[in-house]
């Protein structure tokens, strides 16, 4: 083992203790995959709050933006897009709203709908935002190489693949 870590020690000592755990690599990667969703979450947190917006504020902000030109959706759709309640997403659109980040205005195609639109605020806020959450990241993996951050990539798309 070249570099032993926090994990390596919680396994040992579930070894010593539970000697009838024959194959811990289980424990293994999900120890450090939520390690490191931990260590990034905290991370692009704090670049976010740069720009003046929390974790919840980027993902509605950053669903309107890729959702392409007119960066327009409406609050179910946002609500589904980011796997959320109307009522958790009504909550984050107001804080956008108040920041001057989003709009809510009637949809012309539906009396009763309602469309969210980013607005130019917003959208430099988001590829701002964006762009320096995704620095960060890169520099968390930056002491693997292209080849071996594609083959962690691709291991961890085929272990989801499977839910």
């Amino acid at each position: 083992m070249a570099h032993p870590d926090g994990v390596d020690r919680i396994i040992d000592q579930w070894r010593t203790e539970r000697s009838d755990l024959v194959d811990t690599t289980a424990m293994a990667i999900f120890g450090r995959t939520h390690r490191l969703s931990r260590l990034a979450g905290d991370t692009t947190e704090r670049i976010y709050a740069e720009f003046g917006i929390g974790r919840p504020e980027f993902d509605v902000l950053a669903t309107l933006r890729r959702s392409g030109e007119p960066f327009e959706l409406s609050p179910g759709a946002l609500a589904a897009s980011m796997m959320l309640s109307t009522g958790g997403t009504t909550a984050r659109l107001d804080r956008l709203e108040k920041a001057g980040l989003a709009d809510r205005f009637p949809s012309p195609t539906d009396r009763r709908g309602v469309l969210v639109r980013l607005t130019p605020k917003g959208r430099e806020v988001v590829d701002a935002a964006l762009g320096a959450g995704l620095a960060e990241q890169q520099r968390l993996l930056a002491h693997l190489s292209p080849a071996k951050q594609r083959q962690l990539a691709d291991l961890l798309r085929e272990a989801l693949a499977a839910d």
